[in-house]
């Protein structure tokens, strides 16, 4: 059943009326929490009962019909209404409030009143794109997906989330800059640059984000301080200088689990955001584990946070795209979005980028998986998680003295009397049903998989550590495959047992020796330690980091990029902690996206992913090739990690850049991922591989084709460079030329590449490389390619 019109006029009525009230407050300095930061910079907005945003004050929080739309649809049968996201493409009118206008004229054709239209909207997207997120039942959003504006309309989803060594390890140590050519001080530390994080929010008070000796906020920012129940005036800082929160789309149940502020309560974009652009911090660890300096990449770039996660870490997309579309306003200069989110984000990201914006994506956590890997479009740098050279060594001492070392994160306390000897109880699988009854007090319980009816090993950790840390156990020696989650043994369930995990050689002696013990089968677990270094082959490709190809667009090679995930100390509340994940891989690129764009500040997204591509390391620090964590190990290939590890040294002077003109995107962007007869497109586009990435991927290879690149010299002018070609296996590959000539007029030059099967073959992805050198230089592309002679052909059997 629905409103009748005069209740639904009344309702927005009085909505319309407490929002003016709000606004004439402000206008005449009735908060406390009125007054900018820094005058015309930095303004500061209370956090409002009712979200209006658009309708009329452009400065109120985004979500202004949230509440009143909750109200509204209640009435009309709530099952029947969801939240949309509708895509109108390019802002085509000058100021933000005529496109708003523009929407609710759509909508009110549509819904047949103004009231119905502002009752819906939760987004009205301006900015850098045009659009809105509104509720809608099934039937009204097939009607709007007619109108010949409109590109597409989805139903808006909910995703999830997916340091102190690392830096060093990359070569980015902040107290060995002496150098004059040091990245670090070249850019001045990524000083003003703004870094945009969409996130969980933020903790302002860790000493990661201390403004102390910054300068005034950059002139040039439009950005917003939006205040919270726990969020004052003094939460902005020349540090954090901008922070809004967006709720449209997130159940009540997670945002009751949260505060109305952009305060990060869950940790996770405290982490992220200390990892990408956190101050200096000294004498920083987990516990006394890892202890060492802490900072971000960039660690003189500002902050502007754009709290979107909410709960344990659920995103909606509506409020994301919001984030996006506000940060494209408020100017920033790199985007940091360590979530997953498919199609749905493509488009606000493909805005930013042709603002001139970097955006950087997480590569998703599902590996070792192959064509798992998410966030897909070629415009946006997306990241896969590394692991440096540093281990957590912890020796088990079994009852017939000998030694096993394992992994944990586990300490003592300070008031601990030490380690000392327990019983050992060896099980197999801890599940619920192996564990049932089973007494745990006082003893140490170890822990063989279980596998499934298909063979896969099951884990059981999570249930294992919580049995024995409520039954009063002392602790849990967990034998499985590599997983690369070290951080779960400092788990919550963890605290107060040591949680050491081993692997299945190793799982298997501490079984035979339980096996002839008995029950008289004692151990002993001693804290970990800290090996870091040479000792430490590294990096590697982290196990659970997600792989290509691309299920959806295999003409492209993802990820790009691999950069530390695994083990990452950064802060989270007013302490550190470990985080593992492709989330924490993602920030350590925005950092160095900062640095490259403090000292070029010229370079576009696509030449700065050009730099950091075609730079990347694919041997470890002994020189041989970096290998991928899984099922079972193996060399890792450009499905694993992209162009190799990041090498932010050699990404600040790249020599040669793949660059892109930003409106080449649209022609992929319209035609391949938005398939819309009304969408402007054009007929005659050539395959995603022919776009100037700096990789190439033939997904279909069955009979020659030329594929083209252009490069510019953005090193020394006079320049000579010679092709290395490395073909991938079963594919005849030339460059031509094979040497290119530049100088200070001739500084871009296009080179063709000619691949060709050498059988009529139903293959697999072979890979190869396309190196231009001069002298110790190389600027490196990463090439895959796949023979086939059937469409549709299913690999599976």
């Amino acid at each position: 059943m629905g409103f009748s019109s005069s209740s639904r006029r009344s309702r927005v009525a009085s909505v319309l009326q407490l929002c003016l009230c709000m606004l004439l407050c402000r206008v005449q300095g009735g908060s406390s929490h009125g007054q900018p930061l820094e005058e015309g910079i930095n303004t500061l907005v209370p956090a409002p009962s009712c979200s209006a945003r658009d309708s009329l004050d452009k400065d109120f929080h985004p979500d202004c019909w949230d509440q009143p739309t909750k109200t509204i649809t209640a009435k009309r049968d709530p099952s029947s209404y969801e939240l949309y996201i509708v895509y109108l493409g390019e802002v085509k009118h000058g100021h933000p409030n005529h496109v708003v206008a523009s929407h609710h004229d759509m909508l009110t054709t549509l819904l047949g009143s103004k009231e119905e239209s502002m009752a819906s909207v939760a987004y009205n997207y301006k900015h850098g794109f045009s659009g809105f997120a509104a509720m809608l039942t099934p039937e009204q959003a097939k009607q709007l997906a007619e109108v010949p504006e409109v590109i597409s309309v989805e139903k808006n989803k909910i995703h999830t989330t997916a340091t102190t060594r690392s830096w060093d390890f990359l070569g980015l140590n902040y107290q060995m800059t002496s150098t004059s050519n040091g990245l670090l001080k070249g850019s001045k530390y990524g000083e003003d640059v703004i870094i945009g994080v969409v996130d969980t929010g933020i903790w302002p008070e860790s000493r990661s984000f201390s403004d102390e000796g910054y300068g005034p906020i950059p002139s040039r920012w439009k950005g917003k301080c939006q205040l919270g129940p726990d969020w004052g005036s003094n939460n902005c800082s020349r540090k954090i200088i901008g922070a809004r929160f967006y709720t449209a789309g997130v159940s009540d149940v997670l945002l009751k689990m949260d505060t109305l502020s952009p305060r990060d309560n869950n940790g996770h974009g405290t982490h992220c955001a200390s990892t990408s652009a956190g101050s200096i911090v000294e004498a920083a660890s987990f516990n006394g584990l890892a202890e060492g300096v802490a900072r971000g990449g960039a660690p003189r770039a500002r902050i502007a946070v754009y709290k979107s996660g909410w709960g344990s870490g659920s995103f909606s997309i509506a409020s994301v795209l919001a984030a996006i579309d506000d940060a494209i306003h408020d100017g920033v200069d790199v985007l940091s979005l360590s979530i997953t989110g498919e199609e749905q984000l493509a488009f606000g990201a493909l805005h930013a980028v042709q603002k001139g914006i970097t955006v950087v994506y997480i590569a998703g956590n599902d590996g070792p998986r192959p064509q798992t890997v998410v966030n897909i479009s070629p415009w946006v740098i997306t990241v896969a998680a590394s692991k440096v050279d540093r281990s957590f060594p912890t020796v088990i001492t079994l009852g017939n003295k000998q030694q096993i070392v394992g992994q944990s994160l586990y300490y003592q306390a300070k008031n601990s009397s030490g380690s000392s000897f327990a019983g050992l109880l060896v099980g197999a699988g801890c599940t619920a049903d192996r564990l049932n009854g089973t007494d745990v007090r006082g003893i140490i319980l170890f822990c063989l998989p279980l596998k499934d009816d298909a063979g896969t090993p099951v884990s059981t950790f999570d249930y294992a550590s919580q049995y024995v840390r409520s039954g009063g156990g002392c602790g849990l020696i967990f034998a499985q495959y590599t997983t690369d989650l070290l951080t779960m043994t400092a788990s919550v369930a963890c605290q107060g047992i040591a949680c050491v995990l081993v692997d299945l050689d190793t799982g298997e002696k501490i079984r035979k020796y339980g096996g002839v013990a008995g029950s008289s089968a004692v151990a002993k677990i001693e804290p970990a330690h800290i090996v870091a270094g040479k000792e430490i082959p590294g990096p590697k490709v982290a196990a659970f980091s997600s792989r290509g190809p691309s299920r959806h667009y295999p003409d492209i090679i993802k990820p790009d990029i691999a950069a530390p995930g695994a083990n990452i100390l950064a802060a989270v509340g007013n302490s550190y902690e470990f985080k593992d994940g492709t989330s924490m891989a993602a920030p350590h690129v925005s950092g160095i996206v900062a640095l490259l764009k403090a000292e070029h500040p010229h370079w576009s997204p696509a030449a700065i992913k050009s730099a950091i591509m075609t730079t990347a390391r694919v041997t470890d620090n002994r020189g041989m090739p970096i290998l991928a964590e899984g099922l079972p190990r193996k060399i890792a290939d450009p499905f694993d990690y992209g162009g190799g590890n990041i090498n932010p040294t050699g990404a600040a002077d790249p020599g040669l850049v793949y660059d892109i003109d930003p409106r080449d995107y649209n022609k992929f962007f319209r035609c391949t991922i938005v398939r819309r007869t009304n969408a402007s497109c054009d007929a005659t586009m050539l395959p995603a591989y022919h776009l100037n990435l700096p990789s190439i991927a033939v997904s279909e290879l069955r009979r020659p084709i030329t594929v083209w690149r252009t490069v510019t010299n953005v090193g020394e002018a006079d320049s000579v460079y010679h092709a290395e070609v490395q073909c991938p296996a079963g594919v005849m590959m030339e460059v031509e030329p094979t040497v290119l000539v530049f100088n200070a007029t001739d500084r871009v030059h296009s080179f063709k590449v000619k691949l060709a099967p050498m059988w009529r073959l139903q293959g697999d992805y072979t890979f190869g490389s396309i190196t231009w050198r001069k002298d110790q230089k190389t600027v490196r592309i990463p090439v895959a390619a796949r023979m086939t002679i059937q469409d549709f052909y299913a690999d599976v059997a």
